[in-house]
């Protein structure tokens, strides 16, 4: 089986669309003496005369018109396939998993950054997955994922972490409350929480949030009477409109309009933060990866004090 040097295909197709070498050599930016031998080589690699030498040009013999499409075609597949590759590795084709908690879906920020993203690699195959912070972290370590935004403090071993916000939280009361019935009250101290029923996401999918809670808790005197975990952040606000408990929440919930609810700002520790966190695997990054990983690090940091109150 012949094998033939692409480079000799390009020579070949200059030759035969100028029908002149010396205006293929320009157009190639070679001299006209090395192309001569260059399409030589090629001929006596296919066994085959692909040209007549003119006294004023080349034509192309029988042989020549025959392989004048194919190399036309060979080279453009070879030059999509390279863009193709170069385009997967700079982040602008390919597929992309973007995994978010269903809290940080409310955030801003997320929907900012996935949508810059798109704005600048529409070409990419763009999936969006909603889960626990937990199940994000599996998915994330196994592959299954490329990225996610998280709301859990902690990174699983192989697994890569930044921070991009952080945010105050929120008191969550049923409308009905005797705290905030009938009130104007926009703020409220974390003490005054010490003898409520406090509604928690579920410590196993969120125990960032959860162990933060509990310890500024613990830090203002009293531990928290944790009568319900529910299985999603957004659950526990249906949780709070159902009248069983209240809940601290991040303040971009807020945004969540549930009928029966009241928000109110929490006087706490500056550590009762809620962050938005960006994970990865720890390995080689896909370009679309990396592009997102990078979009989000710009608007991070060009409003590093993002932050929902």
């Amino acid at each position: 089986m012949a094998s033939v040097d692409l480079r000799l295909l390009r020579y070949f197709l200059a030759v035969a669309e100028e029908s002149h070498l010396t205006k293929a050599a320009a157009r190639l930016g070679i001299r006209q003496p090395p192309l001569s031998q260059q399409i030589r080589v090629l001929e006596a690699e296919l066994g085959v005369t692909l040209f007549h030498r003119l006294p004023r040009g080349m034509e192309l013999t029988e042989s020549g018109r025959a392989l004048l499409d194919d190399a036309r075609n060979i080279i453009a597949m070879v030059d999509q396939a390279v863009d193709g590759v170069r385009r997967v590795s700079q982040g602008e084709a390919g597929r992309l998993t973007v995994g978010f908690t269903g809290s940080a879906a409310f955030h801003p920020f997320v929907p900012s950054v996935i949508r810059r993203f798109r704005e600048s690699a529409p070409h990419v195959h763009l999936v969006l997955e909603e889960s626990s912070t937990g199940e994000l972290r599996e998915a994330v370590a196994e592959g299954r994922i490329d990225v996610a935004f998280i709301r859990g403090a902690h990174a699983d071993p192989g697994v890569q972490m930044e921070t991009v916000l952080e945010e105050a939280m929120l008191a969550a009361f049923p409308a009905d409350h005797p705290a905030v019935k009938g009130r104007t009250r926009k703020r409220i101290a974390l003490s005054e929480l010490a003898d409520e029923s406090l509604i928690l996401y579920r410590r196993h999918s969120g125990p960032g949030l959860y162990d933060a809670i509990i310890a500024a808790c613990s830090a203002e005197g009293f531990s928290p009477r944790v009568t319900q975990e529910a299985p999603r952040m957004l659950s526990t606000l249906s949780f709070v409109a159902a009248g069983l408990g209240v809940s601290l929440v991040p303040a971009s919930l807020r945004r969540v309009n549930i009928e029966g609810v009241v928000y109110v700002s929490v006087t706490h520790p500056k550590a009762l933060r809620a962050p938005l966190n960006l994970i990865w695997r720890d390995a080689p990054l896909s370009g679309a990866a990396r592009k997102l990983i990078d979009e989000a690090r710009r608007q991070r940091d060009a409003s590093p004090a993002v932050e929902s109150r």
